[in-house]
């Protein structure tokens, strides 16, 4: 009962308070008046009420061009890109390709494109000259494009570590073997990830920020 009077007040009401006579020789003169108090509860004024503004669900889109969103050319570049650490590394893949059928059914129609891009040796080298100098030091294309360019080329050029180590330790069987082939399916298996990731994020219209790669672009694109 008394929380339930602190948060619904009653209606204002009046009482009364009465007192019996004070029998005393210096009050005689006010015995025949007994002391009346009246109280009044005042009504409070209603306290204005804060609106609660209702939360807007944030959604993330890429911008191209100031508040803009990507445009649709921009989105189809930025996922083009993506392919080129894939097939520069699609190599690595060799041992998981050959377990998985499910990997060779998703791979079979980029061989045509595959093979192109391998059929000169310099060709991945002409690529990342052509996608570092043609478009992401050219500010007539978006930060967006230039942004998921410079991703995909920094992913290839972490791909020069897990080269040098296969060419340096090249072992023929047992235990060497196993971690070359655990190493090998690992850079495929991040390779292929960071396609569908990126390539679909692109699609999309959003922003991929893919993992090791993300800050170095960052950096890179002005």
């Amino acid at each position: 009962m008394a929380m339930s009077n602190l948060l619904y007040p009653l209606n204002p009401t009046t009482s009364t308070l009465s007192r019996k006579p004070l029998h005393s020789p210096f009050l005689s003169s006010f015995t025949n008046q007994p002391y009346l108090i009246t109280l009044t509860n005042f009504a409070t004024k209603p306290r204005n009420k804060i609106p609660i503004k209702p939360r807007r669900s944030t959604h993330i889109t890429a911008k191209s061009n100031g508040d803009n969103p990507a445009d649709t050319s921009d989105r189809l570049i930025s996922a083009i890109c993506y392919f080129y650490p894939f097939f520069d590394g699609i190599q690595y893949g060799k041992y998981v390709i050959t377990q998985f059928t499910p990997i060779q059914a998703v791979i079979q129609p980029l061989v045509p494109a595959i093979r192109v891009f391998k059929s000169f040796p310099f060709n991945g080298f002409l690529v990342f000259l052509t996608l570092y100098f043609v478009v992401v030091r050219n500010q007539n294309f978006s930060r967006y494009v230039r942004f998921n360019t410079m991703q995909a080329i920094v992913l290839d050029v972490l791909l020069i570590f897990p080269d040098v180590l296969e060419r340096s330790f090249n072992p023929r069987g047992g235990l060497g073997l196993d971690l070359l082939m655990s190493l090998d399916s690992t850079v495929f298996l991040f390779l292929f990830v960071c396609l569908v990731y990126g390539s679909s994020s692109c699609l999309l219209g959003q922003l991929p920020r893919l993992p090791i790669v993300a800050d170095a672009a960052d950096r890179q694109v002005l």
